[in-house]
């Protein structure tokens, strides 16, 4: 397994790759990796010749206020897990190798990163696109793999390609959880134990309004029932949003409408001092 830190040497590796005809696939990550990686790693070893991953914990989608300088990091395991795992090629940059010191150019996708994470997140979406661009571009991957736990993200960057005609495909992949229900993320770590015992309320409260939706109850009445149990959970602390969307163009869904069957839960809670995110697509 090779770890490349400039772009014009991945660059370069990777276009003898693809002169030899291996498919490539790539997988970008911010480091810490966990099982919903793995997951996503083990997807690209089955579709693609080469695997990629990135490790870079990219400093313009975080906000002023927001976790850039704490959010874990660990090298060394992730180089360790990598190859076990079977990765080909870590990139590793520094920010200063992704972002010159007059960069000025930036990714929107309009109206779909005012939603949502992104109401709460101003230029957070702006960042993802911008970086994942660059990696397009620096990479070239014949696929790319996204878990579904991000959805929001999944939706915007799919739109991306499709809008700027990149050629990747964009891979979806389904969230992985822990047997509680809870979605795995770099920073279910920040929770402390009395916390992650409750956390799965998330989930259990996007169950909820599942089932009522399935019921035939109103969508109004179903969120209501769900934001209500996170409400009643001490350690919820604050609930940014609990949306009922389309799951496409992520617009606002009043009720099931039989052209569009499938339909998206997400939602955004402060438990204790972590975000947490999760969400599920149904069909009605």
């Amino acid at each position: 397994m090779q770890v490349i830190k400039r772009k014009k040497e991945i660059n370069s590796i990777v276009k003898k790759l693809r002169k030899d005809g291996k498919k490539i696939g790539l997988v970008p990550t911010m480091g810490f990796l966990h099982e919903g990686h793995i997951s996503l790693i083990e997807k690209s070893k089955k579709q693609c010749d080469i695997t990629v991953i990135s490790i870079f914990v990219n400093p313009v989608q975080f906000g002023p206020d927001e976790d850039f300088a704490r959010y874990p990091r660990d090298f060394e395991r992730d180089r360790m897990l990598a190859a076990e795992k079977g990765v080909d090629i870590i990139f590793y940059p520094e920010p200063s190798e992704m972002y010159a010191e007059n960069h000025l150019s930036y990714v929107k996708v309009e109206k779909m990163e005012k939603v949502m994470c992104g109401k709460f997140r101003p230029g957070h979406f702006r960042g993802v696109c911008t970086v994942v661009l660059k990696l397009f571009n620096i990479i070239s991957p014949d696929k790319a793999f996204f878990g579904m736990k991000d959805f929001q993200q999944l939706a915007i960057l799919k739109k991306m390609v499709s809008d700027l005609d990149i050629d990747v495909q964009v891979v979806e992949c389904e969230t992985i959880r822990e047997p509680d229900g809870l979605a795995l993320s770099s920073r279910n770590v920040y929770l402390k134990p009395e916390e992650r015992k409750n956390a799965n309320v998330l989930y259990r409260a996007i169950n909820i309004a599942e089932n009522e939706i399935k019921k035939g109850n109103s969508i109004t009445a179903s969120k209501n029932k769900a934001v209500k149990m996170l409400k009643d959970c001490a350690f919820v602390k604050k609930i940014d949003y609990f949306d009922i969307r389309d799951p496409e163009d992520l617009k606002t869904v009043k009720k099931p409408d039989s052209k569009k069957p499938k339909i998206l839960i997400a939602s955004a809670i402060w438990f204790g001092k972590t975000r947490l995110i999760d969400n599920k697509v149904i069909e009605v």
